[in-house]
């Protein structure tokens, strides 16, 4: 049994071109297509320092959705890479990171105390780093909107 990701499709197809098309099928969260040695390794390291490696509920959070200010869950497409924040872009999986590094100790809920306090300062290191990544970059970062 897969669990809650998507199945990979039964039926073989071809492409206009006769190739065949590929059976992936997109994941529900990074872990379940991070490879295992590099969680390994990470969890390894984090040893050497007597911590560990925890994993947020993400069907909890759902970060992606959230808004801290209006405290309000909002399902949005994958192709929607921008946030209104109080009338101010935010972009998404930015936002989603600032959110995750507020979560509880339970790892299963996002303490909004805590992204009241700091988004002050997320907004502006956030600005400063679009703006670094509009005038830096050769190429457009497409994945972000960017």
């Amino acid at each position: 049994m897969r669990g809650n990701r998507q199945r990979r499709t039964i039926k073989t197809e071809k492409n206009e071109k006769g190739k065949y098309k590929k059976k992936n099928r997109f994941g529900k969260s990074i872990a379940s297509k991070a490879p295992s040695l590099l969680l390994t390794l990470l969890q390894n390291k984090l040893a050497w320092h007597n911590t560990s490696l925890n994993f947020i509920d993400t069907a909890k959070i759902k970060a992606s959705h959230y808004n801290h200010r209006t405290n309000e869950y909002k399902k949005k497409e994958l192709s929607e890479r921008w946030n209104m924040i109080d009338e101010e872009k935010v972009q998404r999986d930015m936002y989603s990171a600032f959110l995750i590094m507020n979560v509880d100790d339970d790892l299963k809920s996002i303490n909004r105390e805590k992204c009241l306090d700091r988004y002050g300062k997320f907004k502006q290191l956030h600005d400063v780093e679009i703006e670094r990544i509009k005038t830096s970059a050769a190429k457009r970062i497409v994945s972000m909107g960017i």
